[in-house]
């Protein structure tokens, strides 16, 4: 029975967007197409065929979610104080300004067990006005508000979970305002991924409020394979700590899923560890470039309310930002290594205009010279290329051809960005 509702849902699903998907993947590029002779083979290099079957399209996710998350810091240690100071503090800073929207409330929100009638509720001890409350605070002041829940009986922290409560579930979230969910995978009883994530989906689509959909399912069941249907992000990783080996790790692994996110489904290594403390402002500095070029969300996992100079310096740059959130939507990837243990990596991913972001990463435990080539980038060799310094905010070269080469600190990561001077174009 469950599973024939299921695919009634599915039919459904697949009749009401297949309009729209073909507009939007239209819309979308497909593998770039070479204008000129600049290019060598930037379709195999950033390979996107992998993108675009059967999409959300619930409009959401065009450019990556960028936002905060309350677990990497603060954990359970939550309430609406936190969380209102955070979204004051995310105006304040300015960050909100640069596209930081989502005010994401992780697990321990809610009272342990559901009201009489079903319903979830929040804590009263820590949320005493309730979300409806909080959520009209968050909107006051332009921001969006993110909840959490579980496609499972209980959340990991074992507050009610969602599984066989979505529907209900789902339009209540709505009728407090929430924009956004983040559904975890504990507590799953063995029930596959693909049978429970996408009822949420259809829940969620049934409200006719839009509501952005996180699939948190740390990459078990390789969800890049089949969440591109079902929501607008997914996590492909384990969670993230705040240390450089967890950091590099799930680059790596986030790294080979690149062909296929874009507009509206995004590969999620999981949340940013920038300012946490268990990493140097140069580690940080990589991690965040990294994840800025993968095309990952951005959310802050710190105390934004107590941030230094260096982490608000990090998160707020500009231009990496719109690395992040260009519009032709390609995440970036790892198209070179060298030196010892392959520390010494070049990154990549095509940009609108025919520009090109680069990243030279050193994951070496001294400083070196790395050099992005031309071929490696899919560049034919006689192009010329101005070479922009997204850190120094500065040009670096003007004409570079062939190649070019900088100095990078143990463990940084320097990132530029390259305008041929014919660009290619997309289809």
């Amino acid at each position: 029975m469950v599973s024939g509702k299921m695919f009634l849902w599915g039919f459904v699903a697949v009749l009401c967007f297949f309009s729209a998907l073909l507009s939007g993947v239209a819309a979308r590029m497909g593998p770039p197409i070479l204008d000129g002779d600049i290019w060598r083979s930037p379709e195999h290099i950033f390979d996107t065929s992998n993108y675009g079957r059967l999409q959300l399209n619930n409009g959401l996710g065009r450019t990556p979610q960028m936002g905060w998350n309350s677990w990497n810091f603060f954990a359970c240690n939550i309430s609406e104080t936190v969380i209102k100071d955070t979204a004051d503090s995310l105006i304040s800073t300015g960050l909100a300004a640069l596209g930081y929207v989502y005010v994401n409330i992780d697990d321990c929100w809610s009272a342990p067990s559901r009201d009489m009638k079903g319903n979830l509720v929040a804590d009263p001890r820590t949320f005493p006005s309730g979300i409806k409350a909080l959520a009209d605070y968050i909107h006051e002041k332009g921001l969006k508000l993110g909840i959490y829940s579980d496609a499972g009986a209980f959340t990991c922290q074992v507050r009610p979970g969602s599984l066989f409560h979505e529907q209900n579930d789902a339009e209540l979230f709505a009728s407090w305002g929430v924009d956004y969910i983040k559904y975890d995978n504990c507590f799953n009883l063995g029930i596959k991924p693909e049978e429970r994530y996408p009822p949420m989906r259809d829940a969620l689509n049934a409200t006719g409020r839009a509501i952005f959909y996180s699939l948190c399912e740390w990459g078990v069941d390789e969800p890049a394979l089949w969440a591109g249907k079902v929501g607008n992000s997914w996590r492909t990783t384990d969670d993230i700590n705040d240390s450089w080996v967890s950091m590099t790790t799930i680059a790596d692994l986030n790294d080979k899923w690149a062909s296929y996110a874009g507009p509206g489904g995004w590969n999620d290594p999981d949340m940013l560890e920038v300012g946490n403390g268990g990493m140097t402002h140069q580690e940080y500095r990589a991690h965040f470039s990294i994840w800025a070029l993968m095309k990952a969300p951005l959310l802050i996992g710190c105390d934004v309310r107590n941030m230094t100079t260096e982490t608000l310096e990090i998160l707020s740059n500009e231009e990496v930002i719109a690395v992040n959130q260009d519009p032709l939507g390609i995440q970036g990837r790892k198209v070179s290594v060298s030196g010892e243990n392959g520390c010494e990596q070049v990154w990549a991913g095509p940009l609108s205009g025919g520009r090109l972001a680069v990243a030279l990463w050193n994951r070496c435990s001294s400083v070196v010279s790395i050099t992005a080539r031309w071929e490696t980038l899919g560049l034919h060799t006689s192009t010329s290329s101005s070479v922009r310094d997204l850190w120094k905010h500065e040009v670096i070269e003007e004409n570079a051809v062939e190649s070019f080469e900088a100095r990078v600190d143990a463990h940084d990561c320097r990132v530029f960005v390259l305008a041929p001077e014919v660009s290619y174009s997309v289809a």
